[in-house]
C-alpha cells in the first residue's frame, strides 16, 4: 500500500444519472485508489434537489446539501464536479469555484461548446484547471488523447458518431426496415431518447462535442454556433435501403477537418462506405475517428452515455488532479485558451457528392438532371428503383450550387419532386496530408 500525503476532497454538484454514477464509482473504488495510487479521494459534500435520491445513493446527511454554494464556499474542498448541465447555474458554479481556487471537472458539453474560451480563461487567471473529458463521447478517452497523446501530430481530421440517440435510431431503421417516427417513439419508451429529442436528432448535442474536439485538435477556437447542423428527421427507410444498394451506410456524423481555407466543421447525416469502420458502429455506441499527419488513422470506440461510462471519464479527470494535490503539489493552471486562429469555412464551399431521391413521376429524372446541370451540379449516375422512385448520384459539386439547385426543384411548378438529398462523404479527404511511411 502506498502512503497518501493528504485526503483530496471532492464536492459533487448533481445527483442525477451521471452524478449518481460518479458518487457510486468513487465510493466503491476509493480503497483501490488509495492502495494502487496512494490517493485518498473522498466526496465530502454532494448537492442535489431530491433528498430521497441522495439517500438512495448512500449520501449521508452530513454530505448532503441542496445549495451548490455550500460546496463552492467550503474551503476544504479541492475539486468541484459539475454534472447538472445547462448554462445556469452551471456558469456561476464554474466562475465562483475558480474564484475560490477550486478546480472544476465537468461533463457539460452544451455550456463548454459555446463558452469554453471565457471559462478556460477564468480558470487560467485563477491558476486552476477546467477538465472536461466526459463532455465529448461519454467514456471514450478522446479529450486527453487529443491534448496529450496525439500532441506530436498535426491533427488533420476528427470525424465521429458522438450521439448515441441518433445512432440507435439509424441502426434500428437499418436493421429492421422501420421508419424514423416509429423508431423514435420506441427509443423514447426505452429511455434512449428524451421526450423532446431536438438536441439529439437535430444535431445540437453532436455540434457541441465537435466544437470542443476541433478546438483542441486544431488549436483554434470553435464554438457550437460555428458548426453547420442538420438532423436526421428526413431520413427514411427508403433512403437507408437505397444507400445499402449503393454500398453505403447512413450515419449521423460530426466532422471537423483542417483545410487550406480554414476549419470545416459540420454535423449531418451522410453516406459512408459500408466497409468503413464507422459504418459498423451500431446501437447507442459512439466512435471517434482521428487522423494525424504522423500517426495516420486511429479510432476510439465505446459507450457515449450512461451513468458509469460517463462517470469513468469524470473520475479519470478527478484522479488526474488528485494525484498532484494528494502529494502536496499544485496542479499546473489551465493553459491560456486558444483564440480564433483559423477561419471557419462556410458550408457552401464544401465539395462533395450527393444522393438525390426523386418521387415517382414521368420525366422526373430528366427534368431534375437538367435543373441540377443548370446550377453546376453534374449527375454521374441515374438509378431507377422498384417503387418507381429514381436515385441520382451526383459527381463532386459545391454545396452552395447544390443548395440552389434543390431550391429550384422545390418550386411549386418543378417537374420533379425531391424526396431527400443526402451528402456522400468524401472520406478520402480525411487522410489528405498523412505522411508516407
Amino acid at each position: 500500500m502506498q502512503s497518501s500525503n493528504r485526503t483530496v476532497n471532492v464536492g459533487l454538484i448533481g445527483l442525477g444519472t451521471v452524478g449518481g454514477g460518479v458518487f457510486r464509482l468513487i465510493q466503491s473504488h476509493a480503497a483501490r485508489y488509495l492502495e494502487t495510487r496512494g490517493i485518498d479521494l473522498r466526496i465530502s459534500r454532494a448537492c442535489g434537489l431530491d433528498e430521497g435520491r441522495a439517500r438512495e445513493l448512500g449520501v449521508t446527511p452530513a454530505q448532503f446539501t441542496t445549495d451548490w454554494r455550500d460546496i463552492v464556499d467550503d474551503p476544504s474542498i479541492d475539486i468541484v464536479v459539475e454534472v447538472i448541465g445547462g448554462e445556469h447555474p452551471a456558469t456561476e458554479i464554474f466562475t465562483e469555484s475558480f474564484a475560490h481556487g477550486k478546480h472544476v471537472v465537468s461533463a457539460n458539453k452544451a455550456l463548454l461548446g459555446r463558452h469554453m474560451e471565457e471559462l478556460a480563461g477564468a480558470a487560467h487567471a485563477a491558476g486552476v484547471q477546467l477538465r472536461c473529458e466526459a463532455s465529448c463521447g461519454g467514456g471514450i478517452p478522446i479529450v486527453d488523447t487529443l491534448e496529450r497523446d496525439l500532441s506530436g501530430n498535426t491533427v488533420l481530421a476528427i470525424a465521429g458518431i458522438v450521439n448515441g440517440t441518433t445512432n440507435y435510431i439509424l441502426s434500428r431503421m437499418a436493421d429492421e426496415g422501420l421508419g424514423y417516427e416509429e423508431v423514435l417513439a420506441d427509443a423514447q419508451r426505452l429511455g434512449y431518447a428524451e421526450a423532446d429529442p431536438s438536441a439529439d436528432v437535430d444535431g445540437f448535442d453532436a455540434a457541441s462535442k465537435i466544437a470542443i474536439l476541433s478546438s483542441i485538435g486544431f488549436a483554434t477556437r470553435i464554438t457550437t454556433d460555428d458548426v453547420f447542423m442538420q438532423g436526421i428527421r428526413t431520413i427514411s427507410a427508403e433512403d437507408i435501403e437505397a444507400a445499402r444498394d449503393l454500398g453505403f451506410a447512413i450515419k449521423m456524423l460530426a466532422i471537423g477537418r483542417r483545410t487550406d481555407e480554414g476549419a470545416d466543421v459540420r454535423v449531418h447525416p451522410a453516406m459512408i462506405p459500408a466497409t468503413h469502420p464507422l459504418a459498423g458502429v451500431s446501437g447507442a455506441m459512439n466512435a471517434v475517428y482521428v487522423v494525424g499527419d504522423a500517426v495516420g488513422e486511429t479510432m476510439f470506440y465505446g459507450a457515449g452515455a450512461g451513468a458509469f461510462p460517463t462517470a469513468s471519464a469524470v473520475v479519470g479527470d478527478v484522479l488526474a488532479l488528485a494525484e498532484d494535490i494528494s502529494a502536496g503539489v499544485k496542479p499546473l493552471p489551465e493553459p491560456e485558451p486558444f483564440p480564433r486562429q483559423m477561419p471557419v469555412r462556410s458550408i457552401e464551399d464544401l465539395m462533395t457528392r450527393y444522393y438525390v431521391r426523386l418521387l415517382p413521376g414521368d420525366g422526373a429524372a430528366a427534368a431534375a438532371t437538367e435543373t441540377l446541370a443548370a446550377h453546376g451540379v453534374p449527375v454521374g449516375e441515374t438509378i431507377a428503383r422498384g417503387d418507381g422512385s429514381v436515385v441520382l448520384v451526383t459527381d463532386t459539386c459545391r454545396e452552395g450550387d447544390m443548395a440552389a439547385a434543390l431550391g429550384a426543384l422545390a418550386a411549386p411548378d418543378a417537374a420533379a419532386q425531391v424526396a431527400n438529398a443526402i451528402r456522400i462523404e468524401n472520406i478520402a479527404a480525411w487522410t489528405e496530408g498523412v505522411e508516407a511511411n
